[in-house]
């Protein structure tokens, strides 16, 4: 059944939107993890806790975008394999190992990705769809506040 009030193309142009937007979201999760696990150095414990946070915060942005998905008659493809698909965030290096190497790589990606849910906001917003223009106005500012709490750890002159 269509939302009342919205035309077949905002919800169409908001379902694909929001799905580049999860899928970029659920490659940034899995960035954070592979972090997680394999980082060391002086930083480790605090870094390390607070990408459990973030994880947390982004998880739960993850499921408000795949929920908005199914609100709007869609359905949210979070597996791996569409996932990879269609990701276009740069592949997470497994290699790496010192803590701000990770903070680097991970503060990277936090950018990409916000900047794909900024053009996913200006996208919903030109077809109308302004619940989803919303919803991600809110994960893009998780998404910046949590880079900023990722580049407090890197050391700049």
């Amino acid at each position: 059944m269509p939302v009342k009030g919205l035309n077949d193309n905002a919800i169409k142009t908001a379902i694909e939107t929001l799905q580049t937007s999860l899928t970029e979201v659920i490659a940034l999760k899995l960035a954070l993890k592979q972090a997680h696990w394999n980082m060391k150095g002086p930083q480790f414990i605090g870094v390390h806790e607070l990408l459990d946070a973030i994880y947390d915060r982004t998880h739960e942005s993850s499921d408000t975008i795949a929920e908005r998905i199914q609100i709007l008659g869609g359905v949210a493809k979070g597996t791996l394999e569409t996932t990879a698909e269609g990701v276009g965030m740069t592949p997470y290096p497994t290699d790496l190992v010192d803590v701000l190497d990770h903070v680097e790589a991970l503060s990277d990606r936090f950018s990409y990705v916000g900047g794909v849910i900024r053009e996913g906001i200006d996208t919903c917003s030109e077809a109308g769809e302004d619940d989803s223009e919303d919803l991600l106005t809110e994960v893009s500012r998780q998404i910046d506040k949590d880079m900023w709490f990722i580049e407090a750890h890197i050391k700049r002159p």
